[in-house]
């Protein structure tokens, strides 16, 4: 379901794993489905890391520990390499998570993400190692991500970084817009452009 972004406020999942493709993300065996069911696609994702074979979770994997929740997942450098697969970014919004921090994305994932309603937001290695060490020290603690002033503040510190947003895709999430939506919106300047 779209929503409207501007203040998110969060708990956060830590994931410090680098270069995680998005056959981790959501295994190629799922990519059978037709339709968008982000329920079916959040339930499986990063299926092969939270269950065994025979559907038992993981129990040391950080989406099987209840310390960890939110709507902000902390990645480790270059998030969602390999495969342009969009099912990726589905199965992020279908578990819930509305932001992937991370000091680099690959590109096509992030804009899966963006078309997706879910903000990839790039960081420094510096300050994503300082949002690793604040959750391992306090799993409680919060980050406040201001998508109008585009930036990113780690509340258990007080330190902020800005993070850059293309300004179509800005405003298309602080308006819960894709890209039909807004060319809908578009539709009376169309059509008197169509008339010249």
């Amino acid at each position: 379901m779209k929503q409207k972004f501007d203040i998110i406020e969060s708990t956060c999942v830590p994931l410090p794993l680098e270069n995680v493709d998005t056959d981790q993300i959501i295994p190629a065996r799922f990519l059978k489905a037709t339709t968008r069911d982000e329920r079916f696609f959040g339930e499986n994702l990063f299926r092969d890391w939270r269950y065994r074979p025979d559907g038992t979770p993981v129990k040391d994997f950080v989406l099987n520990n209840p310390v960890y929740g939110g709507e902000i997942l902390v990645a480790g450098r270059n998030f969602g390499s390999g495969s342009s697969r969009e099912h990726a970014a589905w199965a992020i919004a279908g578990y819930g998570f509305k932001v992937v921090i991370s000091s680099f994305f690959a590109d096509i994932h992030k804009n899966n993400e963006l078309n997706n309603f879910v903000l990839p937001v790039v960081v420094t290695p510096e300050f994503l190692q300082e949002l690793f060490d604040s959750i391992a020290a306090d799993p409680k603690m919060k980050v406040r991500v201001d998508v109008p002033n585009q930036t990113v503040t780690n509340l258990a510190t007080g330190r902020s970084e800005s993070f850059e947003l293309n300004a179509y895709k800005k405003y298309c999430l602080m308006n819960a817009l894709d890209d039909i939506d807004y060319l809908l919106l578009q539709k009376d300047k169309i059509e008197a452009y169509e008339q010249q």
